[in-house]
This record gives C-alpha cells, sequence and structure tokens, in this order.
C-alpha cells in the first residue's frame, strides 16, 4: 500500500513542478478561474477574484518596503482576510507569522519581538492589543486591519515585479509550545508545504468538486494545511464559519453541501452527544478527520454508526507542517492507530540510542521527510534538540505493527494537549509565579472526556498569604491565552505536596 501511494506522488510531483506557494496559486488559477474558492458570510471569491486580491496585498507590501524573508504577523481568525494576507506575503517572498487569535497582549509582545515582524495584520476588535505594547516593538511599524486589507485588496494590480522565491525558502513561521516555557517558531518553507498540499488528492482522490469545511483555526498548521492547501491544490473550495457552534455545523454542512471537514476530537464527540440531528441532510460528506489530540477509540465506529461516515484519525506536529500520519479511505481503519506513515515520509520506533525497535514495541516516534521544518527561529540548539541526522524526535511514545500503523502509548517529554493546543507546563508556571502571593506551583495534565486533557495548577502560596482560585484565574488570563489557563486549582500546605503527576 506505501509504495503505491508514493508511486502516485511521485506522478503528482511530476506533473505539476513547482517552487512556491505562489506558483501553486497561479497554477490553480489558470485551472479554476471562476470556480468559487473561498465562501464566507459575506460573499464568495472565485480563484481569479481571490488571485487578484492577493496580488494587489502583496503589491501594497512591496510598496511598503517589505523585502523577500520579512516577516508579517497574521492574527486574524478564519476570514477572508487571512489567506488573501497568507498568500500575499508569499507572493511579496516574506515569511507569514501565523498567530493565535487569543494571544494577550504580554504573549504578543514577545511573538512580534522574537519573529522580527515588521507588520501585523489583524481585526478592528483586538488592535487595541498591539496598540498598547507598540511603542515597545519599534521593528514592527505596520499595523493593518480587515477593513484596510480589504480595501486594498479592492484596488486594481500595478503589475509590479516579485521576488524570486525557491523551495528552500521560509514561507511560513509558527509558534509551538517550548520546553523552556517560551514559544518556540517552527520555520517552515515552501517546500514543506507544498509536501502537505497534495495528501488530500493522493490519498482520498479528490477533485475539484470537494468542498471543506473550515472548523480548524488557519493560524494552526493542521487548519493552515486542511482548510486551504490541499484544497487550493485541487480547485476545490472552502467555507469559513467566523461564529462557531455545534448546530451551526450541522447547518452549513447541509447548506453548502460540505465534502469533508477536520477538528479535534472535542468537536467530534460533541456531535456524537448532539441530540435532533436527524433532520439534518450529511449525505454530501465522504469522510470526517480528526487530530490534534487523541480520540477515543471507542467513538470511532460509534460515528461511522450513527453519521454513515468514516471518522479517520491522523497525526502531526507544527514541526512537521504538520501531518505526519494518516488513515486514508484506500486503507482498513484500525481503531487507535493514526495510520501509516504519509507518501513521502519516513517513521520509525527507536529506544533511547536511537536504535530501531521491531514492531510491537514501544519507543520514540521519529520521522523524517520534505514536510520537517527548517528548524526553530534564531534556537539552533532547541533544533539540535529536535532534529538528529535529519530526523524530527517528537517526543511521544508508541509502537508500529507488521502493517506499519503507528499506535500511541504516551509522550517523553511533559507536555498537554488540550483541545487540539499543545501547552507546556514550564510557560504556565512561569505566568503563575508571577503573582506576588504564590511561592511555588506545578501545572499537569488531567484527562477529560471532551478536551483530551485540561490544565490542573497545584498552588503553594507564601506564608501568611491568602488568595482564591478566582484571583489565580484573573492573574493567568494577564498572561496567556485562554487555553493555557488552568481550568482547576489546587492550594497546597507543602512543598511535598507538589510532586507532578502524568495526567491519569
Amino acid at each position: 500500500m506505501k509504495s503505491m501511494l508514493d508511486g502516485t506522488l511521485k506522478k503528482e510531483r511530476e506533473l505539476v513542478r513547482m517552487n512556491n506557494l505562489g506558483e501553486m496559486l497561479k497554477e490553480s488559477v489558470s485551472l479554476y478561474h471562476d470556480r468559487p474558492f473561498i465562501t464566507h458570510e459575506r460573499g464568495e471569491y472565485t480563484y481569479g477574484e481571490f488571485y487578484r486580491a492577493t496580488v494587489t496585498l502583496a503589491e501594497w507590501f512591496i510598496q511598503q518596503g517589505i523585502e523577500k524573508g520579512d516577516k508579517i504577523a497574521i492574527m486574524l481568525p478564519n476570514c477572508p482576510e487571512f489567506p488573501i494576507s497568507y498568500f500575499a506575503a508569499q507572493l511579496a517572498g516574506a515569511v507569514a507569522v501565523t498567530l493565535n487569535v487569543q494571544s494577550t497582549n504580554h504573549e504578543l509582545l514577545y511573538l512580534l519581538e522574537n519573529s522580527d515582524a515588521k507588520a501585523l495584520l489583524t481585526q478592528e476588535a483586538i488592535a487595541k492589543r498591539f496598540l498598547d505594547i507598540q511603542d515597545r516593538i519599534p521593528s514592527c511599524s505596520l499595523l493593518l486591519t480587515t477593513k484596510e486589507i480589504d480595501d486594498i485588496a479592492a484596488k486594481t494590480p500595478e503589475n509590479l515585479p516579485l521576488p524570486l522565491v525557491d523551495r528552500s525558502d521560509p514561507a511560513a513561521m509558527v509558534y509551538t509550545a517550548g520546553l523552556t516555557g517560551r514559544p518556540l517558531g517552527a520555520v517552515l518553507t515552501h517546500g514543506n508545504l507544498l509536501s502537505q498540499s497534495v495528501l488530500l488528492k493522493i490519498l482520498f482522490d479528490a477533485d475539484e468538486s470537494y468542498r471543506n469545511l473550515a472548523v480548524i483555526p488557519f493560524f494552526h498548521t493542521f487548519g493552515c494545511a486542511a482548510n486551504l492547501l490541499v484544497v487550493m491544490r485541487i480547485g476545490g473550495s472552502t467555507v469559513l464559519m467566523e461564529r462557531f457552534s455545534l448546530e451551526a455545523v450541522f447547518q452549513t454542512l447541509e447548506k453548502e453541501r460540505i465534502t469533508y471537514f477536520c477538528g479535534v476530537p472535542r468537536l467530534f464527540l460533541g456531535m456524537l452527544l448532539q441530540e435532533g440531528i436527524e433532520k439534518y441532510d450529511l449525505s454530501s460528506l465522504h469522510f470526517c478527520m480528526t487530530g490534534g489530540a487523541p480520540m477515543p477509540a471507542e467513538y470511532i465506529p460509534r460515528f461511522k454508526e450513527r453519521f454513515g461516515v468514516p471518522l479517520l484519525e491522523g497525526y502531526g506536529l507544527t514541526e512537521a507542517s504538520p501531518i505526519c500520519a494518516v488513515t486514508s479511505l484506500k486503507m482498513k481503519q484500525k481503531p487507535g492507530s493514526i495510520g501509516p506513515v504519509i507518501p513521502g515520509a519516513e517513521a520509525r520506533i527507536v529506544d533511547d540510542h536511537g536504535n530501531i525497535l521491531p514492531a510491537g514495541q514501544v519507543g520514540e516516534l521519529i520521522f523524517r521527510g520534505e514536510n520537517v521544518m527548517k528548524g526553530y527561529y534564531k534556537d539552533p540548539e532547541a533544533t539540535a534538540q529536535v532534529i538528529k541526522d535529519g530526523w524530527l524526535h517528537t517526543g511521544d511514545l508508541g509502537y508500529m505493527d507488521e502493517e506499519g500503523y503507528i499506535f500511541l502509548t504516551g509522550r517523553k517529554k511533559r507536555m498537554i494537549i488540550t483541545s487540539g493546543f499543545n501547552v507546556y507546563p514550564r510557560e504556565v508556571e512561569t505566568a503563575i509565579l508571577l503573582h506576588p502571593a504564590v511561592e511555588s506551583c506545578v501545572v499537569s495534565g488531567k484527562k477529560d472526556l471532551l478536551r483530551g486533557e485540561i490544565v490542573k495548577a497545584k498552588i503553594l502560596l507564601k506564608k501568611g498569604r491568602q488568595i482564591s482560585e478566582k484571583d489565580i484565574f484573573q492573574h493567568c488570563r494577564t498572561y496567556l491565552s485562554p487555553y493555557k489557563v488552568p481550568r482547576e486549582i489546587e492550594f497546597v500546605s507543602s512543598l511535598a505536596d507538589l510532586e507532578y503527576m502524568e495526567a491519569g
């Protein structure tokens, strides 16, 4: 099976030889000019209309002094301005730094400083976060809101010369949780992302008739790959949801005749628990895909029983652009498995000394392939810790069966995965310790059916100090995005009670 998929991948690459994402966009525009690419509550962009808007914004970037390799930060939800900005950055030869819209002032200051971003594109409603810190980051001199993006994109392109970009050039930078408590910027090249763009076609035989529902945020690598890159490559269309609810998901699936969509386990578990969904026609769906966190294996067959649609499980990391393994419709499904490695990549299970383990034995999961990042921005030491001899060390433990299917069993590194987002306890602990009443703390994950895990904090207060859980929650919200804020607080009376415990 793997050799067949690798052959399909080789054929696809030979069919369209591309150096960068801009070339992919131009190729799709030439083939699907009048087909819808983006559908949203305010209207629709055909491929031709989208390209015109993107080129115009790219030219504006160049006129403002943006040069090849410069960083453009994009902090937007799943609105049309996100893909326009993202691909405008690619055409201008810049690097799109995609930021979580939940980022606090404290987090945003670090992200913009660390990335060396020269511009920030965001919504009017959250621009104040930047304005409050603007004087502390003089290097980031351009602020563009969605209204201004729309105004620029509506103009006529001037046909300015655009820079030459190669597969090895950086295309995007996505911040991921770091063991030291500071996020790390994973630098993804055009080649990395192009390797992901073919997956929908070669694994699922998708064509221009496919319609995707964009549930996962674009700023997440999974969301960008599943909602934009693979869709553009086949000439399909993606439907945006700016306001999320389970009821709205079912309504949109029926109304827009959605073919596939991807989400985190919490979404699909919520769908299973939702009552009254029999009134919706979901016959257009070919499959759904879950990722970002482990899906309880027993619910995968239940999903197909209720909706008549296979729920496929996949696995990825920001550092791998992100998809590494998935079960396709061409393969048999094994609930509990993240599937075999994707075509064009290799996977191994190794021991602590790097020795390859036989089928069935548990060790660390490592990957090698075109999808593996260039490295962490300005941090060669952290890069060397995870990329060794070309292999990306995931920190996840698991085993591989005789047919190459991968099963995860735990984590080698101390990390929490909540609703598809990675949280390193060290970052949360650092924030909590900024509170003047806190002496010490330990943060860990606690298992949760819908979220996979929740963040739990054990806190030892300074002698004579008394504060409430509410005080800690309010303090954390100042420094941390909502998904990082502990959902459970336990005050302890001694250092001995702060012993770290794995999620359980």
